[in-house]
């Protein structure tokens, strides 16, 4: 058996955690952080979230080639692109057939060989325990209604002592409704966990906001080292289709980089 044939050999995925059953609040248009995507064509690094700093800065990854890496929400696909120029073995899983399908066209256009599935964050089954070295994830996680069972499985397809690197909307920029005419005044509470769709590319999508205490419980339940946590100012201008002023004064990007524990 080749060692591409190991890293996605069948395994039982973990167990389900109930999913929240909040009613979702009506979906809102404006900048969905929750989603957003690369959207450059290739860049020449990692982009962690709109208008922070990168890979070529933050140096989050290590050395790329030769790596097995999963990356969890492909966006556009201009990471894992990026990543397999770098001579990376890609495994690429999201649920939207519109980002697989764009990250394919982008592959083809590049020339790279990427390994792409449809299908729930959670859902990584097909790829076999202890083959990859980095799970990278962009900004998709907090689309996610059960966040345990992903670090579950991120933990159990890394290798020992092997990163998981994350980037989601910072649970502060959470509190603010950056479309009302006073967009610095507190529109959510803190621990309101209530789902809220969004609208993007005509695409409606379920933002899960959490708080520290969820996203780090969860880390630690799941038997990952949190190494580094970074709220990153915004960069100057030109600034993406993305910027709000808000920005300016809260963090719109947490990034985090945990190891896993264990054998």
């Amino acid at each position: 058996m080749s060692s591409d044939d190991e890293m996605t050999a069948g395994h039982p995925s973990g167990r389900v955690r109930p999913t929240p059953t909040e009613t979702p609040t009506p979906a809102t248009t404006g900048p969905p952080l929750a989603t957003w995507p690369v959207e450059a064509p290739p860049a020449d690094t990692v982009v962690y979230g709109p208008d922070v700093a990168d890979e070529r800065d933050l140096r989050l990854l290590g050395t790329i080639e030769g790596k097995r890496i999963l990356e969890l929400g492909v966006g556009n696909g201009a990471n894992a692109v990026w990543l397999a120029r770098q001579g990376a073995k890609v495994i690429g899983v999201d649920p939207s057939p519109a980002r697989i399908e764009a990250t394919r066209r982008l592959a083809d256009e590049h020339e790279v060989r990427l390994e792409l599935h449809e299908g729930d964050l959670a859902d990584v089954a097909f790829v076999r325990a202890e083959a990859v070295d980095l799970v990278l994830s962009v900004y998709a996680l907090a689309t996610v209604a059960d966040l345990d069972r992903v670090f579950r499985q991120a933990h159990r397809v890394l290798r020992p002592e092997t990163p998981l690197v994350l980037s989601v909307p910072h649970p502060a920029f959470g509190l603010i409704d950056t479309s009302s005419p006073d967009p610095l005044r507190i529109a959510h509470g803190y621990h309101d966990r209530t789902p809220r769709p969004l609208v993007h590319d005509d695409e409606t999508v379920v933002e899960h906001p959490r708080t520290f205490g969820d996203l780090f419980g969860g880390l630690y339940r799941a038997s990952f080292r949190t190494e580094l946590v970074l709220e990153p100012e915004p960069l100057g201008p030109p600034h993406s289709r993305w910027w709000n002023e808000v920005m300016r004064r809260v963090p719109a990007t947490l990034i985090v980089r945990a190891r896993k524990l264990g054998i």
